[in-house]
C-alpha cells in the first residue's frame, strides 16, 4: 500500500495551534462550576449572599454582603465591632491570599493592664466592658474586599444588611440562649440592654430585633468607605462611649487601623493540598503540624480507637507549640521554618507511643468547655470558581457586651485572646507565652481557621466557629475530605478535641461509645464529655470532574446552605 504523503504545516502554525490548545486546556482546568454555592450560619445571611450574586456580584461581593448581614443577625458571634480572616481564591489568575482584618490592641494598651496591684490576673477586666475591646477590623476588611476584589459598589453589597438592621428579623433559639448566658454583662451597658434585651431579660425565639443605630452606621460605611467608620461622626461616638465607660480608645487608634494581606499557610497531606490561615491566626500552623505528624501514619487502615489516639496526640503537640511560639508576625519572630519542616514532624511522630497517651505537663488550667455559638464562618463559591472561606468573631458571646451609645456596634473582647499573664488561661482555657503578650497596636493570636482543600479534581471550602476547638474541628473535617467525604459528611462528623492544656480529651455526647471510652482511658487519656454538641461548620465541596457541587450547613446550628443554578435553588438546612 502506498501511503499518501502527510501534510506539512509551517512551524509557526504548529506552534500557534499548540499554544491555543494549551490555553484551552488551562481554561478548561480553571473553569468554574457554572453555579453558585453559599453556606452560612443564618438563612438571612445566605439570602444576602445569593442576592448579591444574582445582581452580578462575584464571590468577593457576596462575602461583603454575608459578613455585614451576619453582623446584624448574629450579633453574639461577629460584627462591625470585631474582626476576622477572609481567605480568598481568585480563579482568573489563581491568586490566593488571606485578608487579615484581625483587631489591634489600642495604642495605650500595656502588658500588665489586666493585673491588679498585687499582680493577680483579673479575667473579668479582659472579658467584659470597653477595656476588653481591641480596635475593630471588620469594617476596614469589607471596604478592602469591595475595592480590590469585588465587581459591585460597596453600598450595593451592604444594602441587604442595612435593610435587615432597619426592618428587623425574628431571633432564633441560639440568640435567646446566648443573650441569657451574657445577661449580666449586657445589662451593664445601657445601649446594649436597650438593643438586645426585651425589657431587661433575654428574649424568647421569635422576638423581633431591630437595630436602627447599626443601620445608620452601615449607611455611613456604605457612603464614605473607611472614613465612614474610622473617622468622622461614627468614630467620635465610638471613642466617646468607650472612654466614658473606662476604655482606652482614641481617635488615632481608629484612624490608623489598616487591614493586612498575608500569604496563607500552604502544605500537603498525602495527595491533598491544604491552604489555611496564617499568623496571627494559629489555625494554619497548628493544622500543618498536626497533619504532618499524621502524614506518616496510615490512618484509614488503623483501628478506630488507635486513629483517635494518634489524632489526639498530634493535636496535643501542635497546640503545645501554639502556646509557646505563635503570635502577631508583625511583632514576634516565630520559628515557622522549623515547626513546619518534615524533619520536625518526624521527631514529633517518633515521640508518640502508639499505645499510651503522653501527659502534657502537671499544670492544670481549667476547662475548655462553654457556650460555643459565637464567632461565625461562611463559605461561598461563584460560577467562575472564585471562592471565599471566612471566619469572623467578636470573641466570646456578644464580645465585651458593651455598645457605645448611638452606634449600634457591640464591641469585641479580643484582648482576652492575648496572654495577659504567663500561664494564665483565657476564656477558652488556652495559655500563652511572651510571643502573645499584649503590646500597643499588636494583633492577638487567634484560632480562626478558614481553609481550602484541594485534592485532584476535588475542592473543599471549610471553617467553623468554636473558640479553641475550631482547629480540631477543621482538622477532623480535612482528614475526612482526604478520604473522600463531601460537605454534608464533613459538617456532620462527631467531634473531639485536645488542646495540650488542660490535659483533657473533650468529646461530644455520643461521639464515643462505652468501649471506645474504656479503651482510651486504658491508654491513659483523661476524657471529658462536653455538655452538648459544638461548632457550626459551613462547608462546600466541588468535584470538577463530575460537576457535583454540594453545600452543607452544620446540623448543630440554624444556618442554611444553598446550591443555585440560573433557574433553580436547592436548600440544605
Amino acid at each position: 500500500m502506498i501511503e499518501s504523503p502527510r501534510p506539512r504545516f509551517p512551524r509557526t502554525i504548529v506552534a500557534g495551534l499548540l499554544l491555543i490548545l494549551a490555553v484551552w486546556s488551562l481554561a478548561c482546568a480553571a473553569a468554574g462550576p457554572g453555579r453558585t454555592a453559599v453556606a452560612t450560619a443564618h438563612p438571612a445571611a445566605t439570602a444576602a449572599g445569593l442576592e448579591i450574586l444574582e445582581h452580578g456580584g462575584n464571590a468577593f461581593d457576596a462575602a461583603v454582603a454575608i459578613s455585614a448581614a451576619l453582623a446584624v443577625v448574629e450579633p453574639a458571634g461577629s460584627g462591625l465591632g470585631g474582626g476576622g480572616f477572609w481567605l480568598l481564591h481568585r480563579a482568573r489568575d489563581n491568586h490566593t491570599i488571606m485578608v487579615d482584618g484581625r483587631e489591634r490592641a489600642p495604642l495605650a494598651a500595656s502588658a500588665d493592664m489586666y493585673l491588679d496591684p498585687d499582680g493577680a490576673f483579673q479575667p473579668k477586666w479582659s472579658q467584659n466592658g470597653p477595656l476588653a475591646a481591641a480596635i475593630p477590623g471588620e469594617p476596614a476588611a469589607l471596604v478592602h474586599l469591595a475595592k480590590h476584589y469585588g465587581r459591585l459598589p460597596l453600598a450595593t453589597s451592604l444594602d441587604p444588611a442595612i435593610r435587615l438592621a432597619r426592618d428587623g428579623f425574628p431571633v432564633g433559639r441560639d440568640y435567646a440562649l446566648l443573650a441569657g448566658y451574657r445577661l449580666p454583662a449586657l445589662l451593664a451597658s445601657p445601649a446594649a440592654r436597650r438593643t438586645f434585651l426585651a425589657a431587661g431579660i433575654a428574649p424568647v425565639p421569635g422576638w423581633t430585633l431591630r437595630q436602627p443605630d447599626l443601620a445608620d452606621t452601615l449607611r455611613a460605611l456604605a457612603r464614605n468607605g473607611h472614613d465612614g467608620f474610622y473617622r468622622g461622626a461614627v468614630a467620635e461616638r465610638l471613642v466617646e462611649g468607650v472612654r466614658a465607660a473606662g476604655g482606652l480608645w482614641t481617635l488615632d487608634d481608629l484612624a490608623s487601623y489598616r487591614v493586612t494581606e498575608r500569604a496563607p499557610i500552604i502544605f500537603t497531606y498525602r495527595d491533598m493540598r491544604v491552604v489555611s490561615a496564617a499568623p496571627p491566626s494559629s489555625g494554619g500552623v497548628v493544622l500543618a503540624e498536626a497533619m504532618s505528624i499524621l502524614d506518616g501514619v496510615s490512618l484509614p487502615s488503623v483501628p478506630a480507637v488507635d486513629r483517635i489516639h494518634w489524632i489526639t496526640e498530634a493535636m496535643r503537640r501542635a497546640y503545645r507549640d501554639r502556646a509557646q511560639y505563635l503570635g502577631d508576625p508583625d511583632f514576634v519572630v516565630m520559628p515557622l521554618d522549623r515547626l513546619l519542616s518534615p524533619a520536625y514532624a518526624i521527631t514529633q511522630r517518633q515521640s508518640i507511643d502508639p499505645h499510651r497517651a503522653t501527659p502534657s505537663v502537671p499544670l492544670e488550667s481549667g476547662s475548655a468547655a462553654g457556650p460555643d455559638r459565637h464567632t461565625t464562618h461562611f463559605s461561598v463559591i461563584d460560577a467562575d470558581g472564585n471562592r471565599v472561606a471566612a471566619t469572623l468573631s467578636i470573641n466570646t458571646p456578644f464580645g465585651s457586651a458593651f455598645m457605645p451609645p448611638g452606634t449600634g456596634v457591640v464591641l469585641n473582647n479580643e484582648m482576652d485572646d492575648f496572654a495577659a499573664a504567663p500561664g494564665e488561661p483565657n476564656a477558652y482555657g488556652l495559655v500563652g507565652s511572651q510571643a502573645n503578650a499584649i503590646a500597643p497596636g499588636k494583633r492577638p493570636l487567634s484560632s480562626m481557621s478558614p481553609t481550602f482543600l484541594e485534592q485532584g479534581d476535588r475542592i473543599g471550602i471549610v471553617g467553623t466557629p468554636g473558640g479553641s476547638r475550631i482547629i480540631s474541628m477543621v482538622l477532623l473535617a480535612s482528614l475526612a475530605f482526604a478520604e473522600g467525604a463531601d460537605a454534608a459528611a464533613m459538617v456532620a462528623l462527631p467531634r473531639y478535641h485536645h488542646q495540650y492544656l488542660p490535659d483533657r480529651l473533650f468529646f461530644e455526647p455520643e461521639a464515643f461509645d462505652e468501649a471506645t471510652i474504656q479503651r482510651l482511658e486504658d491508654m491513659g487519656h483523661r476524657l471529658e464529655t462536653v455538655s452538648r454538641r459544638y461548632g457550626d461548620m459551613q462547608a462546600i465541596t466541588w468535584d470538577r470532574r463530575s460537576g457535583a457541587l454540594i453545600a452543607a450547613s452544620d446540623p448543630r446550628g440554624e444556618g442554611e446552605a444553598t446550591v443555585q443554578a440560573a433557574e433553580e435553588a436547592i436548600a440544605v438546612p
